[in-house]
């Protein structure tokens, strides 16, 4: 049997999840009016009545993300909510919380959520024997641990291709709700990963100085695509629920036309229905970008962090030959254009972010001069070309139909059929007169038959089953073409596949049996799903009891490999141990778990 393979992008509102069925997507995550893991992308019910009507003409399919933890003041409202949800026809909620399964919930899908730190074969088995459909797993695996994983469980598995990453373990960061009660597993995240800190030993030795030294670079899998097919990945999910439309976009469309050739060359289908087209040649580093990594696909690699900034430099353009007064020489091979956002390095390390006013050539005259040297690298993190190429329709997304004109006793059947071979007939009761000239009035049917405007169709291919090219009056080929159109978009409607699931309550064991924060239990419902899982003590949430002392990130970043300094590098440096995270207010010590490669992040007192 065929695999189907989905690409699935977000979405913060309505005209971006339309923008990202229109470039490619075959799923749009997007959070609801509450419980998202991005509280600041919030949409109304029927915003996402309208999403989830447009993308089933594709069968395409909508997720809500409901992935923040929970407490028992708010399990009714959820509850609530999720009624509303399934009969607004989504297709499937995004959950972190176990306590949502101990709701009363309708047949809709559930997806695991990479908050809920799905890393180890043994916690996707379990997920699976609770009912989830499809399991989001975590960003830090390689190509082998989810073949592993993949062969073990007969789950659907979604990974990340594209977009930010968090430092911390999904679901496991606890920085952000220790030092300003904002809990990431609530949706409120402070981003404590993007801050500058120095780096120092016990003997107060610097390492590194007021840096970045927790901000990774964005996750970058395009080359590892059909790897990650080959392992058992059928869904690719794009980051980024509060990025702008231009990214949705571009990005929709760059990883559209990667898995297009990839499904093409191997057999494979496309998990919604529809050829799209663009405009404009998609380009990563064109919307925003931190510079690229692969993470941990193919094991450990050096240089997955961006230790100067973590705003989006964009691409790399060339560099500073000669400072003017009011101008800058560039050495650069790319066509620059008028109010293109620029910035590079100063002599201290800052970013300098700078507008160009207008350029000739490879001289720009900025809005502002910025105070850099010759030789410094530029950037360009807004083409304004670019820019304009998606500002309206720069893509168009069509069914494929194929119609069909033959002869009946008192008329002409039209039939129409589309890719997904759903059909419709309609018979049109009319004179038959026959022609004086047969080509050109079968030009005429099919000019009116192709004509399909602004619908999801495309004609392909046009076929006549007649003894004679019978005249009829343009008005009646175009009624009998829009009732053709009508007539296939219900029946698309009525035979879209609406999953109904069962959910039960189950009883296997989960593959620990003591739970602290980690677990992130925080109302009874959690803890009474985990208990009747056979977990014997389950410990609340850290939102809770905020532990001390307590891990507030583990990390698969390590600082003593990126600067040289792990015993398997065999460090030309010495420090003393422990090192420390240090900024104006705080000074947080370091472990390492050099048996699973992982750093650990703690308060120190």
């Amino acid at each position: 049997m065929y695999k189907k393979i989905e690409l699935l992008s977000p979405a913060k509102d309505l005209a971006t999840g339309i923008a990202a069925i229109l470039h490619g997507a075959d799923a749009v995550y997007i959070g609801a009016s509450d419980f998202s893991a991005r509280a600041a992308a919030g949409n109304s019910l029927e915003d996402i009545k309208k999403l989830v009507d447009f993308a089933h003409l594709y069968y395409a399919k909508i997720y809500i993300t409901l992935n923040t933890i929970l407490t028992d003041g708010e399990l009714s409202e959820v509850q609530k909510l999720i009624w509303q949800l399934y009969l607004a026809d989504v297709d499937a909620l995004i959950i972190q919380d176990m306590g949502i399964l101990e709701l009363d919930l309708p047949g809709i899908e559930l997806h695991a959520s990479t908050q809920c730190d799905n890393r180890s074969v043994e916690k996707v088995q379990f997920l699976e024997r609770c009912g989830f459909a499809q399991v989001v797993l975590a960003r830090e695996l390689s190509l082998q641990q989810i073949a592993e994983i993949n062969q073990d469980t007969s789950v659907r598995l979604e990974c990340f291709i594209h977009g930010a990453l968090c430092v911390c373990y999904s679901g496991q960061c606890y920085m952000s709700q220790a030092l300003g009660n904002r809990s990431a597993n609530k949706g409120k995240c402070a981003q404590m990963c993007r801050q500058k800190y120095s780096l120092i030993d016990c003997k107060d030795n610097v390492i590194a100085q007021n840096a970045h030294l927790l901000s990774l670079k964005d996750f970058q899998a395009s080359d590892y695509i059909e790897n990650l097919i080959d392992v058992g990945i059928t869904s690719f999910k794009i980051e980024g629920r509060l990025k702008n439309i231009d990214y949705v976009k571009n990005t929709t469309a760059f990883y559209r036309q990667k898995l297009d050739e990839i499904i093409e060359s191997k057999g494979y289908k496309r998990a919604s229905s529809g050829k799209t087209e663009f405009n404009f040649l998609p380009n990563i580093g064109k919307t925003f970008f931190r510079g690229a990594t692969s993470y941990f696909l193919n094991q450990r690699e050096k240089n997955i962090a961006e230790f100067r900034t973590p705003k989006s430099m964009g691409e790399k353009i060339g560099t500073v030959e000669k400072m003017f007064d009011n101008s800058i020489l560039l050495k650069t091979n790319e066509k620059l254009n008028n109010s293109d956002g620029l910035c590079a390095f100063n002599k201290v390390g800052e970013l300098i972010g700078f507008k160009v006013n207008r350029c000739e050539n490879n001289m720009i005259f900025p809005h502002i001069m910025p105070k850099i040297e010759p030789n410094t690298e530029v950037f360009r993190n807004f083409d304004n070309n670019f820019a304009k190429l998606l500002e309206n329709n720069s893509s168009k997304r069509k069914i494929a139909v194929k119609i069909y004109v033959s002869q009946e006793k008192n008329g002409l059947r039209f039939g129409i059929t589309d890719e997904d071979n759903r059909n419709a007939n309609y018979i049109l009761e009319t004179e038959l007169i026959e022609g004086k000239n047969p080509q050109k009035l079968e030009d005429t049917y099919r000019e009116s038959l192709s004509k399909l405007g602004n619908t999801i169709f495309e004609t392909t291919e046009i076929n006549f089953d007649l003894k004679k090219i019978w005249f009829v009056p343009v008005s009646k080929i175009v009624e009998a073409r829009n009732m053709l159109i009508d007539m296939l978009l219900q029946t698309r409607a009525a035979t879209f596949e609406k999953q109904n699931v069962k959910h039960q309550k189950t009883t296997h064991t989960f593959p620990e049996q003591y739970l602290d924060y980690h677990a992130n239990i925080h109302n009874s419902k959690a803890k009474d799903f985990y208990v009747r899982h056979g977990v014997k003590s389950a410990q609340p949430a850290f939102e809770q009891q905020k532990p001390s002392p307590a891990e507030l990130m583990r990390t698969k970043h390590c600082l003593k490999f990126s600067f040289g300094l792990c015993h398997k590098q065999k460090p030309q440096k010495k420090v003393v141990e422990p090192l420390y995270l240090v900024d104006n207010k705080q000074k947080f010590k370091l472990l390492f778990d050099c048996k699973n490669c992982e750093m650990v992040i703690t308060k120190s007192l």
